[in-house]
């Protein structure tokens, strides 16, 4: 089984390089994105929060490894269709998803464990 595992850390390591310094640009960008005013203010539908967040991720895999591999790039395009297609519904569907206290999760957690 570890041998399995190492095989695995071996291939991802040679197409997105050190998971150490992956995880530091990631984190860095995830920083500034969650810095920003429309983030704090919870201007975002949950779906372009974790698509941005994603996309930092396949960000933080490009710059530090293989940049030519293609997965990452449309993997990209997909979480970024993925938003396109939540905002081609009618305003009102998108802002009840931004006004929706289910979204905060001081009010998930409280649901769970009341």
């Amino acid at each position: 089984m570890s041998t399995d595992i190492e095989t695995t850390l071996e291939d991802r390591g040679s197409k997105y390089g050190s998971f150490d310094v992956h995880a530091q640009i990631t984190q860095d960008l995830k920083y500034v994105m969650q810095d920003s005013p429309n983030w704090r203010n919870r201007q975002l539908t949950p779906s372009m929060r974790e698509a941005l967040e994603m996309v930092a991720h396949k960000i933080g895999r490009i710059l530090n490894g293989d940049p030519t591999y293609l997965d990452s790039w449309v993997d990209i395009e997909g979480y970024v269709h993925l938003v396109t297609k939540e905002l081609s519904q009618p305003s009102s569907q998108v802002q009840s998803k931004v006004d929706n206290p289910s979204s905060n999760p001081i009010n998930i957690v409280q649901s769970i464990n009341p």
